[in-house]
């Protein structure tokens, strides 16, 4: 446990520290007081958000440091802002922190929450540009200094500090003032910065964020919160598409603005992408193949030069652009200069369907998610990653280019004696033998488990299509309600229906999702659920980009089925998992239903405290867990 003295150096406000916090909370404090990286496994339950900015901000206020604290669940930005408010109300402290989301989504110009982000970031600049923006001139002056009146704002903004991300919007609003540069102006002199991933893991916006608030990488203390979806974050944020479809958009928009030129010079491109889709019938594949290089720049320059192409779509975009709010037609140019970029850790893809007309997309995909977190590793103060599901520690290690960081597991608080992790080995999701009978037996026994459980309980599937394949008799043979996650389903669609099913918490009622959708990682919901069925592996598609990083990992680390394949299904498994069991107080029941579960390749991915039980007896080891 840590010493008094200890606990009146950091700033923990609650009365008691729980073992394994207390450990977590000495960990932090020698990996940031040793500029050192700390990559940790900590499970729902152990207070992580005070374990990491108790002994964070202590150090950060003594040696000058700012805590960059990334997630990218607005509840999360909440959590760290309620907690930064009872460190103030404890010990008296000012504590001034900036709650930044995207800037899309602070704007207060109408029509913006519809345009996509890389559209919107264009208007941004061209109303910035032409002074046409009045929230962005009540901010800040033309040589980027604030305005009297934002000194003001911002001096009000400090008093109530810690202030989220709601309340600079408000702010904003009432002096019509932009939110997003008022936030800015207050991380200048901020301890606490929260905000999402790309703040620092996108490079450009990193430079220009970080040059905007005076900060450097050195002086900050980075914290990653569910961390485990860094990787995929990254590679998100370093990949650049363009389709047939995008083509035929900006044909249109040049065509509006009378530029007959640039519609010849997208054609060519069209063209070229039309032609190389033909390979696929030619070589007998059915929708995807990877590319080289050079395989679009030969079939563009058979008409004319690459660099002329790209430089004159710029031109052309950039002046659209400038006449509205977004151009399809700087769009396509930004992806053929990206296109160019480097083969290491990338790769190009191919693919073709059908939707109403023939669509091809070309895709220039990164699969190394180091070629952008290695650099800020390596020149942040200390950079803390954390997540209930971050196993094996090492993995994430490697693949996030770590080197000789600090690796650390915690066990869960809660008692192993109010948790059963059941592998039930029959049945399986496998594509090959998916059919009625298999839909049918898999229904079979998760009715079995909910009509059996008294209670709330939470089914996830690898997909929407094989969720409502099952639902088909399941709906037959549950005797609880049934509630379906949609894709349609919109946010406000989402929590009504949450909140329907929270209402059965003691009739009981069933939830379906998917191991990728909102509910299968983004639910709290202690207390409500009983059971949680996670129904197959959620393996990424077979597909070409699948196969390209299993052999980039198996060269680069020999581990490419693992790193690149097995682990990240498990690690959404285990994510689902984490829906059931959310407090102390809860007792719950967490199903594994496929055979491949027992199998030692996927087996060994669990972590050793969770006990697994593997048994077809399914309805006797659930009777005898909760006590039937």
């Amino acid at each position: 446990m840590l010493t008094e003295e200890f606990q009146k150096e950091i700033y923990f406000p609650y009365s008691k520290v729980r073992e394994i916090q207390s450990n977590m909370i000495s960990d932090v404090y020698s990996a940031i007081s040793s500029k050192k990286h700390i990559i940790m496994h900590a499970p729902t339950g152990i207070g992580k958000t005070i374990a990491v900015l108790a002994p964070a901000l202590s150090l950060a206020i003594k040696n000058n440091l700012t805590i960059f604290f990334l997630t990218s669940r607005q509840t999360q930005h909440k959590i760290v802002v309620d907690t930064l408010r009872q460190i103030k109300q404890k010990f008296s402290i000012e504590v001034e922190c900036a709650d930044i989301i995207g800037k899309k989504w602070m704007c207060l110009q109408n029509g913006v929450d519809a345009m996509p982000n890389s559209s919107f970031h264009e208007y941004c600049k061209s109303l910035r540009e032409e002074s046409s923006c009045e929230f962005y001139l009540n901010t800040l002056k033309p040589n980027m200094q604030p305005t009297i009146p934002a000194k003001q704002a911002v001096e009000e903004l400090k008093i109530i500090s810690p202030c989220n991300v709601q309340g600079f919007i408000e702010h904003g609003k009432s002096r019509k003032m932009c939110p997003y540069e008022l936030a800015a102006l207050v991380a200048d002199k901020a301890k606490v910065i929260i905000a999402d991933y790309y703040y620092i893991f996108n490079p450009a916006i990193r430079d220009s964020f970080l040059f905007k608030i005076k900060k450097g990488l050195e002086n900050i203390v980075l914290v990653v919160d569910e961390a485990h979806n860094l990787p995929n974050r990254i590679r998100e944020l370093l990949t650049h598409r363009t389709s047939s479809n995008v083509i035929e958009i900006a044909k249109k928009e040049a065509r509006r603005f009378g530029y007959e030129e640039t519609i010849s010079n997208l054609e060519i491109v069209e063209n070229a992408i039309f032609e190389l889709g033909k390979s696929l019938e030619n070589e007998g594949l059915w929708n995807e193949r990877t590319l080289r290089k050079n395989d679009l720049v030969d079939e563009i320059i058979k008409s004319k030069s690459y660099d002329d192409i790209i430089a004159e779509l710029f031109f052309i975009g950039e002046d659209i652009r400038e006449k509205q709010k977004m151009s399809y037609v700087l769009g396509v140019a930004k992806f053929l200069e990206a296109w160019l970029g480097s083969d290491i850790g990338y790769g190009r893809i191919l693919t073709k369907e059908m939707d109403k007309k023939l669509k091809v997309t070309l895709s220039y995909r990164c699969l190394d998610p180091s070629l952008a977190a290695k650099e800020v590793i390596e020149r942040t103060h200390s950079a803390i990653l954390m997540s209930g599901t971050l196993t094996p520690t090492s993995m994430y290690g490697d693949i996030l280019g770590f080197t000789n960081a600090v690796e650390k597991e915690y066990k869960s608080p809660f008692p192993k004696k109010n948790r059963l992790n059941l592998i039930i080995p029959k049945t399986t999701t496998k594509f090959a033998e998916r059919s009625h009978r298999q839909y049918g037996e898999i229904a079979g026994i998760c009715a079995d488990i909910v009509n059996l459980v008294n209670g709330n309980s939470a089914i996830f599937f690898p997909s929407y299509d094989l969720m409502l394949n099952v639902n088909e008799s399941l709906s037959k043979f549950s005797k609880k309600p049934i509630f379906i996650e949609k894709q349609s389903h919109g946010k406000r669609e989402k929590e009504e229906l949450l909140s329907a099913f929270k209402g059965y918490k003691d009739k009981g009622a069933v939830l379906l999702g998917t191991s990728t959708g909102s509910f299968g990682e983004g639910i709290d919901m202690p207390g409500v659920l009983k059971t949680v069925i996670i129904v197959g592996l959620p393996l990424n598609k077979p597909d070409v980009e699948a196969k390209l990083l299993i052999e980039y990992y198996d060269d680069k680390f020999g581990r490419g089925f693992e790193y690149g394949y097995v682990l990240p299904a498990i690690t959404k498994c285990l994510q689902n998992a984490g829906r059931c069991i959310r407090s102390e107080t809860d007792k719950g029941a967490i199903i594994f239903l496929d055979e491949r579960y027992a199998w030692r390749n996927y087996y060994s991915c669990f972590p050793e405290e969770w006990d697994m039980e593997v048994s077809l007896d399914y309805e006797s080891a659930l009777k005898g867990f909760f006590g039937k």
